[in-house]
């Protein structure tokens, strides 16, 4: 399962919900599944200075591949996510209204991302742009202004019945 939204929308605090609850779940920004790579000056999504914070497909695919039976969750959003979406059986957009998203990146403590300015401002101009072709991609919808634990259980609703965790391993 994919779960995907803008910086501040809840993705990472969802993986360390997850975890705790025994799933194997990974944060594309954290566990070196990301880089920084060289793009197009124009690119839609770009950091800026033909930069921009992309997936590494080949190891997102190695993890994918080393649990086939086991329910996996990955979180993140990068403008070639889409390159995976037939590996995920669910894509689940959480979403927040601009000024909500605005607060929680202004007044997050675990991640520096979206205190700049220039970062807030990329930011809410790419919900205006990519979240809608997020939304498009998307299985389930949650607006994560709802409490952690709620939208944790929509999520694994949404799994099915077969949701329990098969390892006790957070990650492995």
């Amino acid at each position: 399962m994919l779960i995907t939204g803008m910086s501040g929308a809840g993705k990472s605090a969802v993986v360390g919900a997850l975890r705790a609850r025994g799933y194997r779940a990974f944060d594309a920004d954290v566990d070196g599944l990301s880089e920084v790579a060289a793009v197009d000056g124009d690119a839609t999504t770009g950091i800026g200075g033909g930069r921009d914070w992309v997936w590494r497909l080949d190891r997102i695919r190695e993890v994918l591949a080393a649990h086939p039976a086991d329910l996996v969750f990955l979180a993140g959003c990068s403008p070639n996510q889409g390159q995976l979406y037939p590996l995920f059986d669910h894509v689940v957009l959480l979403s927040l209204p601009p000024d909500v998203l605005a607060h929680r990146l202004a007044t997050r403590v675990t991640n520096p991302f979206g205190k700049d300015p220039g970062e807030l401002a990329r930011t809410l101009e790419l919900c205006e742009t990519v979240e809608p072709l997020l939304r498009a991609g998307a299985t389930l919808e949650i607006d994560s202004r709802t409490p952690l634990d709620e939208v944790v259980a929509r999520i694994l609703d949404h799994v099915g019945p077969a949701a329990p965790p098969r390892s006790r391993s957070p990650t492995g």
